[in-house]
């Protein structure tokens, strides 16, 4: 079967659905009224700058794992193009998701990688169903 864009959507809100299922973090998000922010990010970078794009992801991950309110930060590479990324991000709020993004290391990272790029930046925000 051909691999198509809608496809790699599917493949990350899975990935989400199994990672995220039984955590006991977005359970207390949720008991206390707050409703947790899922974050799939696809990020593709030109060929040649797939070691460099590699380097800042892993420590982009690193730093943003450290962040107040963080459930899951796993940065995805794809096996058959490896300048193709998706971040997956749980967060126990929407509030810890901007505080995160407005952080000196996000800022940091996006004008790092924003010569990289090979498409713009695609970073969606969801919501579990009620």
């Amino acid at each position: 079967m051909p691999y198509t864009p809608g496809m790699r959507t599917l493949r990350a809100l899975a990935l989400i659905t199994v990672v995220v299922g039984g955590s006991a973090l977005v359970q207390n998000a949720a008991a206390q009224g707050g409703k947790s922010v899922y974050v799939v990010t696809h990020v593709d970078v030109t060929p040649n700058f797939t070691a460099d794009a590699t380097k800042a992801l892993r420590e982009f991950a690193a730093e943003s794992k450290k962040d107040p309110g963080v459930v899951r930060f796993e940065v995805l590479q794809q096996d058959s193009r490896a300048n193709h990324y998706t971040v997956v991000e749980v967060w126990q709020t929407r509030q810890a998701f901007e505080a995160h993004s407005a952080s000196e290391h996000s800022k940091r990272f996006r004008e790092k990688l924003q010569p990289m790029l090979g498409s713009p930046f695609d970073e969606r925000l969801h919501e579990i169903l009620p």
